[in-house]
């Protein structure tokens, strides 16, 4: 079972507040979420999907494709994925695949690798690091495959991520609309207002 957990999109992607505007960040999590989840419907051998969610964005995203929707507490995507990998294993799935809803670059293609490449053994894992290398994994003595996805690796979470985004190859949501900002044009003074909120018009 594939499980997205989405955080409230109107609070979402706090580190590019240096050049997004809140209205800018919040459009950026929608389509990239969006993203995401076009991603996993074009998969044509995915297991099911469930959107751990209370954002009525994310909800009537997920209806949308017909994915199933269980609603977090809001206490944190650690905790939203908890509850909902009780959820799985109360559906009796044996693995769960946690999709980030923040890497637009995703393809099905490296989902599919993901599955193929899973240790058979029970416990084991499929860990896929971001483009920075941030984030650890605690050894459990438990098979682990790790592998290099440049699309499922490539999370937005810095002003360079936004350029790496709009210049990819593609025509995806998130990447159109960071193009239609032509963030390389804005000089320190707009940076500055829209670091205190305040946005030229």
């Amino acid at each position: 079972m594939i499980l997205v957990p989405v955080k409230n999109l109107a609070d979402a992607k706090q580190r590019l507040s240096s050049i997004l505007s809140p209205e800018e960040r919040f459009a950026l999590a929608r389509a990239m979420c969006e993203d995401v989840l076009q991603a996993l419907a074009r998969w044509q051998s995915r297991p099911s999907v469930t959107v751990v969610t209370s954002d009525s964005f994310a909800r009537d995203l997920a209806a949308r494709f017909s994915f199933e929707v269980v609603a977090d507490d809001n206490s944190g995507e650690t905790s939203a994925i908890n509850m909902a990998t009780a959820f799985c294993r109360e559906r009796g799935a044996e693995n769960t695949l946690v999709v980030p809803a923040d890497i637009p670059l995703i393809d099905s293609s490296e989902l599919q690798e993901i599955v193929d490449c899973a240790p058979h053994s029970r416990g084991g894992a499929v860990l896929v690091p971001d483009a920075a290398r941030r984030g650890t994994a605690k050894a459990t003595g438990l098979p682990c495959v790790v592998l290099e996805l440049p699309g499922i690796a490539r999370d937005i979470d810095r002003p360079e991520d936004l350029r790496e985004l709009a210049a990819s190859t593609g025509d995806r949501q998130s990447q159109k609309l960071v193009r239609s900002w032509n963030l390389g044009s804005r000089n320190r003074v707009e940076l500055c207002q829209v670091e205190h909120g305040v946005q030229q018009r």
